[in-house]
């Protein structure tokens, strides 16, 4: 199962691959966040300019010294010590202008590119989200973004630094003696072959040791975030196994890249040094010794091997590159995807609350059966109506309708008498006010969670939103209180605290529609107790849509929607529902009967 996992994950991105754009493309693009940073780039600029100018500036010395030791001028003693600091100490100033500048580039880069892909990961559609794991999307804003660096700034200064410099030596070995200089041009070509095949493989590499990136980033995600059920359930060895092979698959993806650089390096350097060998060949016939002084015979051949470095270390930049382009074109994909649609215009201060399904049909995906077909039902301003059904149903499928997380299919949902589509999402989800039984915390102060998104509030009004939640009766005992700091997703607190939490941030909100969806379905009968209090406080005068398992919850719900397939099967109050004796029924009379045996 594995193997053919694996095969089918490599053939996607195989696919993938061939659907890419071109890398000039791609390197455009990327470049365009370094653009706003021009002025550190021409710095940059003039400071490997410098170094590579000064650098060259060595083999002209060479040449003014052996003539000088010719002819015999002492005088020039002390000249020439003065010229080799000088060139040396330009150098250094080079270097560091260049370093430094591109430096300051490629962390704003970093930044501003991160800033990016996330802003977008949060105005992604729902789908993305079930559709990915957590652990991916991490990598691609820690690792992949870092590799994005060195194509557009590790690598450019690289190919500043050392391009410069192959350009001056060049420079100066067409002015010593031009004939002998289109040795190194006639090797080009070869090169530049070797260098393309290179590209294609470090191209395709660099995109599966992402993806490996993203598979051991998800698996020590889920490991680690669950080790109280891998350790309760003996998953240890499970664990290390997966863990093991998303490393292993990494490791032979990135030897598999030091393998093909291993080899472009040394086939390159050979490529030179055929070229040098035939330089200092032809050099040494004595028509061109004839024509040459000592000193520029010495020079020319001190820049032709000033050369082998700076092409050797261009050459290895391709690797860099490679994996760079491979990774912004894997975040530029993210970056493309389309928002979640919000194409309202209509905005609402504050709804009545009215809400309305007119045949709505919905599905996950186009190749997914339908969830919902064909459900229709009002709420009015103010009313409690509960969802209810087995598992699968589609009651929080429709939970998950009115604040727009999904597009429907079919059919129509109308706020105050206005299509949900017709509202900009912003003014949509300030009308609402959401409960679920997977309470998300962030790892703040108690008040932090309860105030989340309102900032500004007033500390009067989180402690009475905490009150009215019974968040106050835990919270005093708390060495902190309110700004006690709650952990990582709330580890520090027990399920029913993070429901009462989650009720007060309704509170705080105090929106006029509230969507309970499972809130109580995992208490015990005390904190239920609390719940139940703090749920009395937060639908009061609110159109309250609730999602339940525990039947018992609900008994005063103005109306109860039976959902069963996808379809609203049945329809009416509690009791009205016990005495037509279906569904509804049914479901109520086996959980009366667990409940009785777990209390026997």
């Amino acid at each position: 199962m594995a193997k053919k996992e694996t095969k089918v994950l490599e053939q996607i991105r195989a696919e993938s691959y061939e659907t890419l754009p071109s890398s000039w493309t791609t390197y455009k693009r990327l470049l365009t966040y370094v653009k706003p940073y021009w002025w550190a780039f021409m710095l940059a600029f003039i400071g490997f300019g410098i170094y590579a100018g000064s650098s060259a500036g060595l083999a002209h010395v060479m040449k003014m010294l052996i003539d000088s030791i010719e002819t015999g001028l002492a005088d020039k003693r002390l000249f020439f010590p003065l010229v080799v600091i000088g060139i040396f100490a330009l150098r250094g100033v080079g270097t560091f202008l260049g370093t430094f500048f591109m430096g300051h580039i490629a962390r704003q880069l970093v930044h501003h590119l991160r800033m990016h892909l996330f802003s977008r990961f949060l105005v992604l559609p729902a789908r993305y989200y079930d559709q990915s794991s957590s652990g991916h999307l991490v990598s691609r804003l820690t690792y992949n973004v870092n590799q994005v660096t060195g194509a557009a700034t590790d690598a450019l200064k690289t190919l500043l630094r050392e391009g410069l410099f192959v350009i001056g030596l060049m420079g100066y070995l067409l002015w010593v003696n031009w004939a002998l200089s289109l040795v190194f041009v006639a090797v080009a070509p070869i090169i530049g072959l070797v260098v393309r095949y290179a590209s294609k493989r470090f191209r395709k590499l660099s995109q599966r040791i992402q993806m490996s990136s993203g598979e051991i980033t998800h698996a020590a995600s889920e490991a680690i975030g669950g080790y109280r059920v891998v350790r309760s359930f003996g998953g240890e060895e499970f664990e290390y196994q997966r863990f093991n092979k998303a490393s292993d698959y990494h490791r032979r993806q990135t030897m598999k890249m030091a393998v093909t650089k291993s080899i472009n390096t040394p086939v390159v350097q050979l490529l030179i040094a055929l070229a040098m060998g035939f330089l200092v060949w032809l050099a040494l016939s004595p028509e061109l010794v004839g024509a040459m002084t000592p000193g520029e015979f010495i020079a020319f051949l001190t820049a032709a091997s000033m050369m082998a470095k700076p092409m050797r270390q261009l050459t290895e930049i391709n690797s860099t590159i490679q994996k760079g382009l491979a990774a912004a074109q894997d975040i530029f994909t993210y970056i493309d995807a389309p928002a979640e649609p919000d194409h309202g215009t209509h905005m609402i201060e504050r709804a009545a609350g009215d809400i309305e399904f007119d045949q709505v049909s919905f599905r996950y995906g186009q190749d997914q059966p339908l969830a919902l077909k064909g459900i229709s039902f009002n709420i009015k301003a103010g009313e409690m109506v509960a969802l209810v059904g087995r598992s699968g149903s589609g009651k929080s499928t429709i939970a998950s309708l009115i604040p727009r997380f999904y597009e429907i299919e079919e059919g129509d949902i109308r706020l105050d008498g206005i299509s949900t589509k017709e509202l900009t999402l912003k003014s949509l989800r300030q009308q609402i006010a959401l409960v679920t039984q997977q309470v998300t915390l962030f790892n703040g102060t108690l008040a932090e969670n309860i105030a989340y998104g309102m900032p500004g509030i007033s500390r009067e009004k989180i402690e009475s939103a905490a009150k009215a939640a019974y968040v106050t009766e835990f919270a005093e005992k708390l060495p902190e209180g309110l700004d006690t700091l709650v952990g990582d997703n709330g580890i520090l607190l027990s399920g029913g605290q993070r429901q009462r939490i989650a009720i007060a941030r309704a509170i705080l909100k105090d929106a006029p529609i509230l969507i309970l969806d499972e809130a109580t379905s995992a208490l015990d009968t005390e904190s239920e107790r609390y719940i139940q209090s703090a749920l009395e406080e937060v639908t009061r005068n609110r159109t309250t849509l609730v999602v339940a398992h525990r039947l018992s919850t609900i008994e005063a719900a103005d109306r109860i929607l039976v959902v069963s397939e996808g379809k609203i099967v049945e329809e009416g109050s509690h009791q009205q529902l016990l005495e037509k004796g279906g569904m509804y029924a049914t479901l109520h009379k086996m959980q009366f009967n667990d409940d009785a045996t777990s209390l026997a």
